[in-house]
């Protein structure tokens, strides 16, 4: 037996599904394989292609079932490059057919600075990368998705379809298409032609760009008179979106987990989760999921949301995970919860108090790596400097973060992550210094003699579709400079040995960075620089601002052309952006103001 296919029975054997059951469908509709680049476990977590997934397979009225391939342990890394073990092919989880004979792909990116995924996969499946490359009817149409692609046109010429916002809707039409298309491939508009006119499908082969020296695009325009001018982001109801959408439908009995919000009650200028409207879950729905996952004695229970205490009904599920809690105790086994994000504005001593009785619990499990933390709570004032959480749009002033933290000591909680940025427009040195002072208060209030205060930066980023996407960025190398003084402030002020028994900074490394800052808003000729480093076999993980610099050279482009503010009339995302130009005018004209003030 292969390795690929050893692999593959232990996760069969491991799987269990927790959405209920349906029907198998009739195998002569389409195949859409859903390609996630990671490993297993992380792959259950990916909501979006999980649960579109599950839609596809139960619902008769979709001509398609649906299987999903992984970044499997065996596969053999050569360069950037992955291959199947002794030569196999790439297949899914649930059929021995090579991925690349499928009818669809879909690639889920979630962060700008990996669109280069896209291309490892489109080999790992031995598909032509480029549209212009595939033969429709012969080699499967690729759609995109997920935030990674607020800007889609670095990958304009790499993929057929990117889904806009929620796609549950806009997916099943466009399965529907292909199916038809398939059956009758010559009759009428052409299939590219007929799935942009479906709502929240961009289709980039359809529109062409006038390009501007350097970087950017003065014009881009539709090729047909049927393809729309503007892209709506899909966002739907509750109802529409199915309880694989807020629950994670398959687990591999160690871990699961629920969305019980989408969207934000808040609409920071720097943050697009307050761009769809705000939705909750039934709390039926989740209080019967987390019945279903004691019956199969899954014990870690994740909580992802972009903010948990806005979830009207908190308080009955948090209690409802406590009596299962108690029920293992009972047994001799522990209940972990992992609460994805919370507000500081929102934390109440209700909420802490339940939280904390569910026994073991933590915020942001995939970046905490701490021992005997009876409790993290994350906090994200984002700037120190209290105007500036003021003019970014932040809710969280420093009162109310003050609130929290008296909370959190008199509570079980020793430990605080705060999520800072670094590198805005309006920002002066001063105000970055000050976070170290910002950090060591909060210690200090936290009041426990074992507390510790981790202090992640993150570097400013604008991004799409949000009243910041035009500011300027400042180059990630210097950034780099920024936390690191910001590190020694911090170390200066608390002493050496506080500092190391109870202070911790990090934040990303240049090499994402640079990679993000022409990724996430540059134009179609940005997904040819990767695809030459790429190919050139350059460590992606490792990539210095010189060979980046050089590889956008040979296509015209300037590094630091992306790095300004982007005042041209077009943005490469014209067809998707709908923010209103005024309101971007008058940020970036009162940060102005401010960073010049001494």
């Amino acid at each position: 037996m292969s390795q690929l296919q050893q692999e593959i029975d232990a996760i069969h054997d491991r799987e269990i599904r927790l959405a209920d059951a349906y029907q198998p469908k009739d195998p002569a509709g389409l195949r859409m394989v859903f390609l996630i680049p990671f490993g297993h476990a992380f792959s259950l977590m990916c909501n979006g292609p999980m649960s579109l997934c599950d839609m596809i397979n139960r619902r008769e009225d979709i001509p398609a079932v649906a299987e999903r391939a992984i970044q499997y342990d065996c596969l053999v890394r050569d360069g950037n490059r992955l291959t199947a073990p002794a030569g196999e092919p790439y297949r899914s989880i649930e059929s021995p057919r090579p991925v690349g004979e499928a009818d669809v792909l879909g690639i889920s990116v979630i962060n700008s600075g990996d669109l280069h995924s896209v291309l490892r996969l489109l080999d790992l499946a031995g598909v032509p990368r480029r549209t212009a490359d595939r033969i429709p009817g012969v080699h499967p149409l690729v759609v995109g998705g997920n935030s990674g692609l607020a800007d889609p046109e670095p990958l304009a010429d790499y993929l057929d379809v990117v889904a806009i916002g929620e796609a549950e809707q806009s997916l099943a039409e466009l399965l529907r298409i292909v199916h038809a298309h398939r059956a009758q491939p010559g009759i009428g508009p052409t299939l590219h032609e007929q799935l942009a006119r479906v709502p929240g499908l961009y289709v980039p082969s359809m529109y062409e760009c006038d390009v501007l020296p350097g970087g950017g695009i003065s014009a881009i325009r539709p090729k047909h008179p049927t393809v729309p001018a503007r892209v709506h982001a899909q966002y739907l109801t509750p109802k529409d979106l199915g309880a694989s959408h807020f629950c994670y439908p398959v687990t591999d009995g160690t871990a699961a987990g629920m969305h019980p919000t989408l969207g934000c009650l808040h609409d920071c200028s720097f943050c697009n989760l307050g761009l769809p409207d705000f939705r909750q879950a039934p709390l039926e729905l989740l209080t019967d999921y987390v019945d279903r996952l004691e019956a199969h004695k899954v014990r870690k229970i994740i909580i992802s949301a972009p903010t948990f205490t806005q979830y009207k009904q908190r308080q009955p599920l948090l209690e409802h995970i406590r009596a299962y809690a108690r029920r293992a105790e009972a047994d001799g086994e522990k209940v972990t919860t992992i609460i994805g994000s919370v507000r500081a504005d929102e934390i109440s001593a209700d909420y802490l108090q339940a939280v904390t009785e569910l026994g073991d619990f933590g915020h942001l499990f995939t970046e905490l790596h701490l021992t005997q933390a009876r409790g993290i709570i994350t906090i994200a004032p984002e700037w120190a400097a209290p105007d500036l959480v003021a003019l970014y749009g932040k809710t969280q002033k420093r009162e109310r973060v003050n609130k929290a933290l008296d909370l959190c000591r008199a509570s079980d909680v020793n430990t605080v992550m705060l999520y800072f940025i670094i590198g805005a427009p309006g920002e002066r040195e001063s105000d970055r210094l000050a976070i170290a002072d910002y950090a060591l208060d909060v210690r200090r209030r936290l009041g426990h003699t074992d507390g510790t205060v981790i202090v992640k930066l993150h570097q400013f980023m604008p991004k799409p579709s949000t009243l910041t996407q035009r500011l300027r960025m400042t180059d990630p190398d210097v950034v780099q400079g920024y936390g690191d003084r910001v590190a020694a402030r911090l170390r200066e002020l608390a002493g050496d040995e506080e500092y190391e028994q109870h202070y911790r900074v990090e934040q990303f490394g240049a090499s994402r960075m640079h990679l993000e800052v022409v990724c996430s808003r540059g134009d179609r000729r940005i997904g040819h620089v990767l695809e030459d480093l790429y190919d050139a076999g350059t460590d992606l993980s490792e990539l210095t601002k010189d060979q980046l610099i050089e590889a956008l050279a040979k296509h015209g482009l300037d590094y630091d052309r992306h790095l300004r503010h982007m005042d041209e009339p077009v943005l490469p995302w014209h067809i998707l952006n709908h923010v209103h130009a005024g309101a971007e005018q008058e940020l970036a004209t009162t940060l102005a103001e401010r960073e010049a003030r001494s």
